[in-house]
């Protein structure tokens, strides 16, 4: 098939781009693959996990680390795993990614204890934060003419939002007629495939950045997202008040404060500025945060009241989430193919964050007696349309103009706004809804009717405040994104005054 007329951003040399655009379907189809993978694994463990604790025979609150490890090492070392990905060129980066994320699922899956589990989970979460800043960053240099980008970020957003609910379908078939060890061995079966693809259809390209590393930034940037995701989840089991928990969050602000700082006068910096500072990619890192801070919540919350509730099997919860897939999927490819390149993400992003909004509101008035049919589906499925015009196009733009030189960083701090956003939401909307939970309860005996009422209040509550977190999005979004179609955007990749990005 003879490659369209593409326009290459500046310093890719024709034969590298040649190579990978005759090919870029196929390509597509790998990196789909392994962003699947990485993307489903913050769910379909979660499934897994009542099983694997009474197999391993370990606490309540061991169990938080299996979670909390993959989260700290994934999000504190996606910019150092995006910077390497630049300097070593994205087609090694990505496989050596494959296979380490393979073989820590493999130790994961033969675990005879926990300790064993939690080394897994960490190791994958470290390959990770390698694989994805190297999947989008070839996303992104493989698909330069305009009409195709919409189209293969259309397809890259919807696997991107739909991987968690995909998670959640496949933990709860293979961990209900296999075993808890299979969420893990089934990574094997995601890495193969997409390293034999890339192996056939990649190109050997060559590193895009040969500027020495920035270990002052490394050090800073590093320490800080760890500090900040492990006070989020340290939040998440103790409290706000904690002093592990304060002194955590406190570190992490003094730490990315002076990583900000120092970075702008840095020859070689690990992550230039500009990057963040223009208002298009400003703009969508900020809805990737706020877009994930209320995902995380509606996965968690409501797999909680559709199986304790509803009583629905964790098979069913999966498919019970299969309409909020084919929503986002479906408006993924419209947001992105047909409205983001004729009106630009400035009036598409925040209506789709409202349109989020309004779902969250609606799925807040369930009861304990509620029906799916009419009381979830409806709004399970506009969430996912919202959530097609709103994180599918952030992915698309939050790298748009981006030099290849700098893709890789680029993409890393997109997938770190997911990370940090997921993390932010989990913890917070948990501690609410534990709140509202206790609130209920005060004066109340402590029947099982009692008990199952308060736990469907805390849901409830936590989907307001997903409501609310929808809402700020909106605004924040129609604040800092510019206008103009995607053609106007891209051609202005220096930084533009912003009151929220700017001062």
């Amino acid at each position: 098939m003879t490659a369209p007329t593409a326009t290459l951003p500046p310093g890719v040399p024709v034969s590298d781009h040649d190579a990978n655009h005759a090919r870029r379907w196929w390509i597509l189809a790998v990196l789909g693959m392994a962003q699947l993978m990485v993307i489903l694994d913050n769910t379909i463990v979660n499934i897994a996990l009542p099983t694997a604790q009474h197999d391993l025979n370990f606490s309540n609150a061991d169990r938080q680390w299996v979670v909390t490890g993959y989260s700290l090492a994934f999000g504190g070392l996606l910019l150092l795993g995006g910077r390497i990905g630049d300097i070593i060129g994205r087609k090694r980066a990505l496989l050596i990614g494959l296979i380490g994320f393979a073989l820590a699922s493999a130790l994961g899956g033969a675990s005879l204890n926990f300790p064993m589990l939690v080394t897994a989970r960490s190791i994958q979460g470290a390959f990770g934060a390698l694989l994805a800043p190297s999947v989008l960053a070839l996303l992104t240099t493989t698909f330069t003419d305009p009409a195709e980008r919409g189209k293969a970020f259309a397809i890259y957003g919807g696997i991107a939002g739909a991987g968690g609910a995909i998670g959640l379908l496949l933990g709860g078939v293979l961990t209900s007629y296999a075993s808890w060890r299979w969420t893990l061995f089934v990574n094997l079966v995601f890495a193969a495939i997409a390293a034999s693809g890339s192996v056939l259809w990649l190109r050997n390209d060559k590193a895009a950045d040969r500027d020495p590393l920035d270990i002052p930034g490394i050090l800073l940037v590093t320490g800080g997202l760890f500090s900040l995701v492990y006070g989020f989840s340290h939040a998440e089991t103790t409290a706000w008040k904690n002093p592990f928990t304060i002194a955590f969050l406190v570190l992490s602000v003094v730490l990315l404060a002076i990583f900000a700082y120092v970075e702008s006068p840095r020859t070689y910096p690990l992550l230039p500025l500009h990057i963040v500072r223009n208002r298009t990619r400003g703009g969508s890192l900020l809805t990737m945060i706020f877009a994930s801070m209320g995902v995380y919540g509606v996965f968690l919350f409501l797999t909680y009241y559709l199986q304790g509730a509803l009583g629905f099997s964790p098979v069913k919860t999966g498919v019970a989430f299969l309409p909020l897939v084919v929503g986002l999927a479906g408006m993924a490819q419209v947001s992105n193919r047909v409205l983001l390149p004729r009106v630009g993400p400035k009036v598409i992003v925040p209506i789709g964050l409202l349109v989020a909004a309004v779902a969250m509101y609606l799925l807040h008035m369930i009861g304990l007696h509620s029906s799916y049919a009419t009381d979830v589906l409806p709004y399970v499925t506009l969430l996912g349309v919202g959530f097609g015009l709103s994180l599918a196009p952030a992915f698309s733009t939050g790298t748009l103009g981006l030099r290849p030189h700098d893709a890789g960083v680029g993409s890393a701090t997109l997938n770190a706004g997911q990370q940090v956003g997921g993390s932010i939401g989990t913890a917070l909307l948990n501690t609410l809804a534990a709140g509202a939970a206790t609130a209920y309860l005060v004066g109340k005996v402590a029947s099982s009717a009692n008990l199952k009422a308060a736990a469907v209040h805390s849901y409830t509550t936590a989907f307001s405040w997903s409501a609310l977190v929808f809402l700020v999005g909106a605004i924040v979004a129609g604040l800092v994104l510019p206008r103009g179609n995607l053609g106007v955007l891209a051609n202005s990749e220096g930084p533009v005054p912003s009151p929220l990005l700017d001062g």
